[in-house]
């Protein structure tokens, strides 16, 4: 049994030192705020559109899924473009449809093909190093010892582990009943998985009425659930844009609801940035809810993310159509508490 996390933490006001900070209203939560946060500038400018997931990996490469997601482009530590990959190393090759990707630990990219029903294994360099068959995956979560935790279109459980080989390990997460209209949304599934440096795998939900997310470990134990009320996210003006998926029930007219776009997870603290809209919820390791910020180019236009990464000082936050944008890590910014 996993336990809920407490959300309706009172945020105290802070002071607030760097330039790009402003208070704003959550949206009708009077006790709750969101601080506005802007981007420094952008990132990797050649990419524009259809960002699906950023990571990087111990060597400081940062790797990009975008459309048309035939390919994954690398950056080196400094930003610049050094590659892609399928390359010259990849022997052939290819990407069909790229859905998702990770980093295992040994520093291997695991892309999931959905156009070719398969995980896709390439080593550093570009070589493919395994092709692991896997009906209609849609989001993974690379754990260690060759095992990888895959969100799997139509699926008896939220979580499906495969080995190297193909072979199901185990499967875990109650699937309740989803709209019929739930792969005409775009999101096409449940929901999405992400995973952390400790193993923990993270279930975004995008078939619920409310915002919701589930953290697991590797065998399946739910040690939390976090579940924001849709009200909360209900746009307050024109200016403020909210992604939606459409739900259809029993033939009934269409309805729209918040959902989580995009996870990042904190490699060092495994706090959890959750966005909605072009609103960013940080949560701390066990789920409890510390602060919201509302996420804004240098110029004020809300940025809604589509993929999160958060290094040690950063965050990148991938938007569609915009691109990907460097913003200075909230808490970075905010002074140390005084010594009494």
């Amino acid at each position: 049994m996993f336990r809920r996390a407490q959300l309706g933490v009172s945020l105290a006001v802070l002071t607030l030192v760097a330039a790009g900070l402003h208070l704003s209203p959550a949206a009708g939560q009077e006790e709750n705020f969101a601080r506005q946060i802007l981007a420094r500038g952008r990132v990797f400018p050649e990419i524009g559109p259809g960002v699906a997931a950023l990571r990087r990996d111990s060597a400081g490469r940062y790797y990009v899924l975008a459309a048309p997601a035939k390919a994954v482009v690398v950056y080196g530590a400094d930003g610049a473009r050094v590659g892609q990959i399928p390359n010259a190393n990849s022997r052939g090759a290819k990407i069909v449809y790229a859905q998702d990707i990770d980093l295992d630990a040994q520093g291997r990219l695991v892309v999931v093909d959905r156009g070719a029903n398969a995980l896709k294994i390439f080593e550093p360099d570009g070589s493919l190093n395994a092709t692991i068959p896997v009906t209609a995956p849609m989001s993974l979560a690379a754990l260690s010892g060759n095992e990888f935790a895959v969100a799997v279109l139509r699926s008896e459980n939220l979580v499906s582990i495969f080995d190297l080989h193909g072979k199901l390990l185990r499967g875990f997460g109650e699937v309740e009943g989803a709209p019929a209209s739930a792969e005409k949304s775009g999101l096409l599934g449940r929901g999405r998985l992400y995973g952390d440096s400790t193993g923990h795998i993270y279930f975004a939900f995008t078939d619920r009425p409310d915002p919701t997310i589930r953290k697991y470990d590797r065998f399946g134990y739910a040690s939390y659930e976090i579940s924001l009320p849709a009200s909360e996210f209900t746009p307050q003006t024109e200016a403020r844009r909210w992604n939606s998926i459409t739900i259809e029930e029993g033939g009934a007219a269409a309805t729209t609801k918040p959902v989580i776009r995009a996870l990042g997870i904190d490699p060092e603290t495994h706090e959890v940035w959750a966005a909605i809209g072009d609103e960013l919820v940080h949560f701390d390791r066990d789920g409890n809810r510390r602060a919201a910020y509302l996420t804004s180019t240098k110029e004020g236009a809300p940025i809604e993310a589509s993929a999160i990464l958060i290094e040690h000082d950063r965050m990148l936050i991938a938007a569609d159509p915009l691109g990907v944008f460097d913003f200075a890590l909230p808490e970075r910014q905010l002074p140390p508490p005084s010594q009494q």
